[in-house]
C-alpha cells in the first residue's frame, strides 16, 4: 500500500491528507433532512478534494459520538473513499493482547484502513497485533501538537533522551518504513528534525495545520526527495470552509490552493 501512496503523491504532487471530523452541529442545515447526513457531508468533502488529497482520516470519535448510526456512516464512508487513496482510522488506540488483536481486526478487516492510529504507551506489544496483516500499517504517536504533550513527551530518561525521540528510536529498531509511520505536530520543528534524522526512511502524519497554527513552509526541511515522506493533515480549514450549501465547492477550493502550495515544495525538492 505504501508504494500506492508514493504514486499518488507523484501523480497528484500533493501529500494533503484531509481530515473528516463530521460534527453534527457543524454541518449545513440542508444536509440535515438527508437519510445519512453524516456520510452526505463526507462524500460531498471526499468529491470536492479527490483531485488534491492522497489520503483521508476520519475521525472515530465524531461517528461514535452518534451511536450505532454514526458507525454505520463510518462503514458508508469508508466503503467510498477510493481504493487508490489511503484510509486512516484515526483512533488512537493503545491496548495489548486480544484486545489489541480485535481492534486490529476490526480496523483492518471489518472497515478495511489502510492505517490505524496508536499510542505506544502500554509498549511494543499494543503494536505489533497492527503488523501481522500484509499492506496495513501503524501510525504511532511520537510528538503530537497539543498544548499538554510536553507533560510527557519530552521527559528526560536515563539515556539522555526525551520520551518521544526513545519511542522512535525503539520503533525504528523493530519495524520497517512500509510496517509503521509517526504521527508528529507541524509545530515542532526541532522535534520533526530530530526524528527525521533517527528515522530517514519513514512516513510521518503531520496534524496541527491551519486552525491550531501550523503552516507546510515549517516542514519543508524533511520531505523525503520523490515521495515527500510526509502527509500533511488538514480538517477543519477544508471542511468547513464554507458553513452554506457551497460547502463542498470551498472545500474543494481551500484543498486546491494547498496542493498547489505543496507542488512548489515538491519541486524544490529536485
Amino acid at each position: 500500500m505504501l508504494s500506492i501512496l508514493t504514486d499518488q503523491i507523484r501523480s497528484k504532487q500533493s501529500f494533503l491528507c484531509v481530515g473528516l471530523d463530521p460534527v453534527v452541529e457543524k454541518l449545513p442545515v440542508s444536509l440535515l433532512s438527508a437519510a445519512d447526513p453524516m456520510f452526505e457531508f463526507c462524500k460531498r468533502i471526499i468529491d470536492a478534494t479527490l483531485p488534491y488529497a492522497v489520503a483521508y482520516k476520519p475521525n472515530l470519535a465524531f461517528f461514535e459520538a452518534n451511536g450505532s448510526a454514526g458507525l454505520a456512516s463510518l462503514e458508508r464512508v469508508i466503503e467510498y473513499i477510493p481504493r487508490e487513496c489511503f484510509a486512516i482510522a484515526d483512533a488512537k488506540r493503545g491496548d495489548i493482547g486480544n484486545t489489541a488483536e480485535a481492534y486490529a481486526r476490526a480496523f483492518f478487516e471489518r472497515m478495511q484502513f489502510n492505517a490505524v492510529t496508536l499510542s505506544p504507551y502500554m509498549g511494543a506489544d499494543s503494536i505489533a497485533p497492527f503488523l501481522t496483516r500484509k499492506g496495513k500499517m501503524a501510525i504511532i504517536l511520537a510528538k503530537t501538537s497539543n498544548a499538554g504533550s510536553n507533560d510527557f513527551q519530552m521527559l528526560e530518561l536515563s539515556t539522555g533522551r526525551p520520551l518521544y525521540l526513545e519511542v522512535v528510536a525503539q520503533c525504528v529498531s523493530k519495524w520497517s518504513p512500509e510496517q509503521i509511520m509517526f504521527v508528529v505536530g507541524a509545530q515542532n520543528a526541532e522535534e520533526l528534525t530530530q526524528i527525521r534524522a533517527i528515522a530517514p526512511g519513514y512516513f510521518f502524519l503531520i496534524p496541527g495545520f491551519g486552525a491550531q497554527g501550523g503552516k507546510l513552509s515549517d516542514v519543508s526541511h524533511i520531505l523525503v526527495p520523490g515521495e515527500a515522506g510526509i502527509l500533511a493533515n488538514y480538517s477543519r480549514q477544508i471542511i468547513y470552509a464554507s458553513s452554506g450549501d457551497d460547502f463542498d465547492l470551498k472545500a474543494g477550493e481551500k484543498a486546491c490552493e494547498i496542493a498547489k502550495e505543496m507542488a512548489q515544495l515538491l519541486a524544490d525538492q529536485i
